[in-house]
């Protein structure tokens, strides 16, 4: 009998990638999604709305780990409105999964919990898991979340957080629209081009959702990204290069502001801040990274899909 996997919160980009990447390695996937309920592709949706419980509850007992992506987008302009519901999704997704977790006769042996790399803030120090934290919305945003997730141990569930890197993968998440600009001759730096990007493969990622789902060995807060960071200036000239395009425009920081703002509708910060961190944990738990080089990472996903 094919285990199960709950994914709370998983139509999105990196829930969809996840649930396909588990599907194939004879998983049976659960997705709790605000959408009607359905069965695509073999996947069933259960409708929730991330705060109270409902039927879909039951979906945790007897699965063998549940997974929250839960969490209003970050890509928006930071209004008073939006910093509650970004705040708010993420707490109480967990809050709920966990009481639901606790009600369950059979509890999944795994609860791991997306989160993110903002925690540190915006610095060029590397930062390992043990760093110090930033300061500013986002930080307290993480900050908060963590703390929910970790308030108190759920009897007989391992609690995993991955605070999650710049994930390059296909069809949607953020490497998308860098790649169209691209291919319009308009991928320059951005800003100073000195802010880091803390990058890694999808693939990889999903590697390090199975161990967490599959290794006891797996607890407490992993840095999930690669091995390999880069400066926004390198990560363009890089796909450039691989896209055969030569040199494009640089966006200086008074244009991104204006362009963020006005054309995009979301905070100039997610593009002109960035991180410079390191996986130290999962690589000392002997995990193997497949895309260690932007170049080769790029080429992967440049590459077309065959049937």
């Amino acid at each position: 009998m094919a285990k199960k996997i709950v994914l709370a919160g998983g139509s999105g980009f990196l829930g969809e990638n996840l649930a396909d990447y588990l599907q194939h390695r004879n998983y049976d996937i659960v997705i709790l999604s605000r959408q009607p309920e359905k069965v695509e592709k073999g996947i069933r949706y259960i409708q929730w709305d991330g705060r109270s419980i409902s039927s879909w509850a039951s979906e945790l007992d007897g699965s063998h780990a549940v997974v929250n992506f839960t969490g209003k987008s970050v890509n928006c302009i930071y209004t008073k409105k939006n910093r509650e519901e970004i705040v708010s999704s993420r707490i109480d997704s967990v809050h709920v999964l966990k009481e639901a977790i606790d009600r369950c006769s059979r509890p999944p042996q795994a609860f791991i919990q997306a989160g993110s790399l903002a925690i540190f803030g915006d610095t060029t120090l590397l930062c390992d898991e043990d760093s110090p934290h930033g300061s500013g919305f986002s930080v307290e945003v993480c900050q908060r979340w963590e703390e929910e997730f970790f308030k108190e141990k759920i009897p007989g569930t391992r609690q995993v957080l991955f605070r999650i890197g710049f994930a390059l993968g296909r069809n949607g998440g953020a490497f998308e629209p860098l790649q169209k600009l691209a291919s319009f001759n308009l991928g320059g730096t951005v800003g100073s081009g000195k802010q880091y990007i803390s990058w890694l493969h999808v693939d990889d990622l999903n590697a390090m959702f199975l161990y967490a789902i599959e290794s006891e060995r797996f607890s407490g807060i992993y840095n999930a990204t690669g091995p390999q960071p880069v400066t926004n200036k390198e990560f363009m000239k890089t796909l450039r290069a691989v896209m055969g395009k030569g040199w494009a425009p640089p966006t200086p920081s008074p244009f991104v502001w204006l362009g963020a703002y006005t054309l995009l509708r979301t905070e100039p910060s997610l593009a002109l801040t960035g991180r410079n961190c390191v996986p130290s944990r999962i690589v000392e738990q002997g995990f193997e990274f497949s895309y260690t080089s932007l170049e080769d990472a790029f080429r992967d996903l440049l590459q077309p899909v065959s049937e």
